[in-house]
């Protein structure tokens, strides 16, 4: 697994990839660390492999901060996240350094609008509850009031954030002939072509039968569905995540369902992650809790990966990333 030349830069992965990305990493000519376990390096041990590595290749489970920057030292060329977001790196510390972050944009968008409409269907049609009732022995007999829910044709589906993802979202209802309602800060760019009318924020907390949250996790959407939004969305409104968790108070999610304030919740991202078997949310059964499976399709793994190696590789040749999150970095050099 470890080439011992000397002169070759050394690379710490912190898991292993999908292939044919992986063995691209083996067949590179760099020095390889792959961290062995399913489970996300901790933190010190991640400090101490990432030591002397002139490359990092990182989930979005990995704390990248000040620390492991430091713990790395100044032979460290790049940082290359196989994910979207970059919430867990921080950037500007990065860029100070004059290390570019790659990221994987554009290549999960098909696959997380298949899940956010998964969710609305498995919610409203409380697919799972009905599923787990069979295995249970509880289904008795054809009931006329047995597992029935709202429908999601013909219902108003409010997109937060109606970017490339909550566009693709909106594509795919069209043929539930729903009304499409979104709230960005700005109008979006994807409006006109899906047929969703921009309402203000109050408007869309009220309107919304569905509202599915499609916006980038950063201190301006922290718990931007808090106690207050709730208290404006319909009793019989469902709330779908495909975000990040902390775009949701949790708390707050946990009392309005129990309170009846929204009928149901769809989750594929929490706060933690993993959320703990015990949380108070996993025992409520209008909950649907995934873990984190928005990318989770063959196509887009695989995609992510090789985007992954594209950017590391770049970077440790001292090319520009195809695909950087701090592209300000190269206005240091």
């Amino acid at each position: 697994m470890v080439n011992a030349t000397p002169a070759l830069p050394r690379v710490f992965v912190t898991r292993r990839l999908p292939e044919p990305a992986m063995s691209r990493l083996y067949e590179a000519p760099l020095v390889l660390d792959l961290w062995p376990e399913a489970e996300p390096p901790p933190y010190d041990n991640l400090r101490r492999r990432v030591a002397g590595c002139q490359g990092l290749l990182c989930l979005l489970t990995d704390r990248i901060d000040e620390g492991v920057l430091d713990a790395a030292g100044p032979a460290l060329r790049v940082v290359s996240q196989m994910a979207v977001g970059v919430d867990n790196i921080d950037l500007a510390a990065c860029t100070r350094r004059g290390i570019p972050v790659g990221h994987t944009p554009g290549v999960l968008t098909e696959a997380t609008a298949d899940l956010a409409v998964a969710l609305m269907l498995a919610t409203a049609r409380r697919l799972v509850e009905a599923a787990n009732d069979v295995k249970a022995g509880r289904w008795r007999t054809w009931d006329p009031m047995g597992w029935v829910g709202p429908d999601l044709h013909g219902s108003t589906v409010g997109i937060v954030g109606l970017g490339r993802i909550g566009a693709a979202v909106a594509r795919r209802l069209r043929g539930f002939a729903v009304r499409l309602l979104y709230h960005n800060p700005r109008p979006s760019p994807f409006a006109d072509e899906v047929g969703a009318t921009w309402v203000p924020w109050e408007t869309l907390l009220a309107a919304s039968d569905f509202l599915t949250l499609h916006c980038p996790y950063s201190p301006a959407t922290h718990h931007l569905i808090n106690a207050a939004a709730l208290a404006q969305m319909k009793p019989t409104a469902i709330l779908i995540n495909t975000a990040r968790g902390g775009v949701v108070d949790q708390e707050a999610l946990l009392q309005a369902l129990r309170a009846g304030q929204i009928a149901a919740a769809g989750l594929d991202v929490t706060t933690p992650e993993p959320l703990p078997p015990d949380h108070p949310l996993l025992s409520l059964p209008n909950v649907v809790v995934l873990p984190h499976i928005g990318s989770a399709s063959l196509s887009a793994r695989r995609r992510m990966a090789e985007m992954a190696v594209d950017n590391l590789l770049a970077g440790l040749a001292g090319e520009r990333l195809p695909h950087c999150a701090n592209p300000e970095v190269y206005e240091k050099k």
